[in-house]
């Protein structure tokens, strides 16, 4: 089972590298640069919406499931693509995002004319000029848009993103079909978006000042009934596809129910990725992980950056690591120090390829890029920054375009001279180009350290024992008795364990010591 210990590297299309000059990352540009993924040494890839779509919200407001956005390339470009990639030893992994369409899809259209395709989204009556309830959108402002015959529909995001009724059985249906859709062509899993809100309570009540437990619309029991149809569904291929959900729970107890033998196979693992970074946090995130996993046969995932969150090297950047850090909003009014962040994400990367299960790496972080927190106000596209009054920048900031080459902007992203997003000047020393055959990069440390998981069987099949000989302020485990990973977040260096032998280290020792903000790798 290829999924259970596999690295995959996140795709987002918009944002890779642009194959016809129009400042957008497309197919063609990432059939150009499949090499460079290959070469990293992961397992398989995971692409963001491609499917045609207005692209209020980056895409995930699709208006047809199947087929490709033309601002993307073709449906033949995406057949290609899946050939090339198989070709080079990488699987392809689809984004499916079912709990709304966009307000664009025939369905919606039609909806809004009054017909019977109003049944597959929320419509109700409001109370009086208000909505029907009190729940919120995601993206700031109430969860419900009035439409000219008085009622109104739900919208857990923008309001360009109409939520599904799953309890409709067409709707069901629909899904299920596009799977096989994409199954058929090759693709090899589908990553879920938002997968723990399709399920609404009946009656749509009013949230409150309280958290309830069950919560109205979000990680409802019923959605099960649904993951259990579509494991049915990618278990009837030969070899069997896979689904990763991203499914944002509050204990580890309640992700492991995704993760039964007849529903999901994986699930991100958001609890790691917004752990600050101290020891007693992060081992407190295995451990509690790796439990939930075990009780129910699941490999876990490993993550620390992606495109809804800040960038880790920016988040690890800020020595006061006592507060939220996953948004740019929790970031701003702290001071940055990257150079500390770069050494803490080298560390974080040994760190996460040497924890049971698998592991996902979001473009750009191999180049260790920052989260751009200076775009130009007039330059943001993310909807969170309209929906909150202009007082979010929302997630921009980790999707400007990646930078490939050249010592000024577009960075080789494009045969063209513009990016969608604006790239800073400073990135010049960030580039694949720049840092390819640098032993002191970013780049090339990420390729030797997945080389070097690929070439450790321990990291792969042995079992995990924590280490309590370092002090607190370490993270050290046991991956069988020939290989412990040790974590240094003190404040002063460690020493290594005598007549070990350092097979990769995050940075140079001291003597024997492992410095602060430095992960080893250590074979006996």
């Amino acid at each position: 089972m290829w999924w259970r210990d596999a690295v995959i590297y996140q795709v987002y299309i918009r944002s890779f590298a642009d194959g016809n000059g129009d400042g957008l990352g497309d197919l063609t540009g990432l059939r150009n640069r499949l090499a460079h993924i290959a070469d990293l040494g992961v397992d398989a890839i995971w692409i963001n919406p491609w499917y045609p779509s207005p692209m209020a919200d980056g895409g995930y407001d699709v208006s047809d499931y199947r087929d490709v956005d033309p601002r993307f390339g073709t449906l033949d470009d995406a057949e290609k693509l899946i050939a090339e990639a198989h070709a080079r030893g990488l699987r392809v992994l689809l984004d499916i995002v079912p709990n709304h369409t966009s307000s664009e899809h025939p369905w919606f259209v039609e909806a809004l004319a009054g017909g019977v395709m109003r049944d597959r989204y929320l419509f109700r009556g409001g109370r009086g000029d208000e909505p029907p309830n009190d729940w919120q959108s995601v993206f700031g402002g109430p969860a419900w848009t009035r439409v000219p015959d008085g009622q109104w529909y739900l919208h857990l995001f923008d309001p360009s993103q109409p939520d599904l009724n799953w309890d409709h059985p067409e709707v069901r249906a629909y899904f299920v079909d596009t799977l096989r859709f994409w199954f058929d062509r090759g693709v090899d899993g589908f990553r879920i978006d938002v997968a723990h809100s399709l399920i609404k309570q009946a009656g749509l009540p009013d949230l409150g000042t309280a958290r309830p437990d069950p919560h109205p619309h979000w990680d409802r029991d019923e959605v099960h009934e649904v993951y259990r149809e579509w494991r049915r569904v990618a278990d009837a291929y030969d070899p069997p596809r896979i689904f990763v959900a991203e499914a944002w729970v509050d204990e580890p107890e309640r992700l492991s129910r995704y993760l039964r033998p007849d529903e999901l196979h994986t699930a991100f693992n958001f609890n790691y990725l917004t752990a600050p970074w101290r020891a007693p946090d992060l081992r407190r995130t295995i451990v509690r992980t790796l439990a939930e996993h075990l009780a129910v046969g699941a490999a876990p995932t490993w993550v620390l950056s992606n495109h809804d969150v800040a960038r880790h090297l920016s988040r690890y950047a800020r020595a006061d690591q006592s507060g939220p850090t996953r948004q740019l909003t929790d970031l701003l009014d702290r001071p940055a120090d990257l150079a500390l962040g770069a050494r803490r994400v080298r560390a974080a990367l040994l760190l996460t390829l040497s924890l049971p299960g698998g592991v996902y790496l979001y473009q750009g972080e191999e180049l260790g890029l920052p989260e751009v927190e200076d775009l130009p106000e007039d330059a943001l596209r993310d909807p969170t920054w309209r929906r909150s009054g202009f007082t979010d920048r929302g997630r921009d900031g980790c999707r400007v375009p990646l930078p490939w080459s050249g010592d000024a902007p577009p960075f080789g992203f494009g045969p063209g001279p513009d990016t969608w997003l604006p790239q800073p000047a400073s990135w010049a020393s960030l580039t694949a180009a720049a840092q390819t055959g640098d032993p002191a990069s970013m780049l090339e440390f990420y390729r030797e350290a997945l080389r070097t998981r690929r070439a450790l069987p321990a990291l792969r099949t042995a079992p995990f024992r924590f280490r309590d000989e370092f002090g607190p302020d370490v993270v050290a485990f046991e991956r069988g008795p020939g290989f412990l990973s040790v974590v240094n977040l003190s404040a002063a260096p460690v020493p290594l364990p005598p007549r070990a032998t350092v097979c990769l280290a995050s940075a140079e020792l001291i003597g024997d010591r492992l410095p602060p903000d430095a992960a080893a790798w250590v074979t006996r």
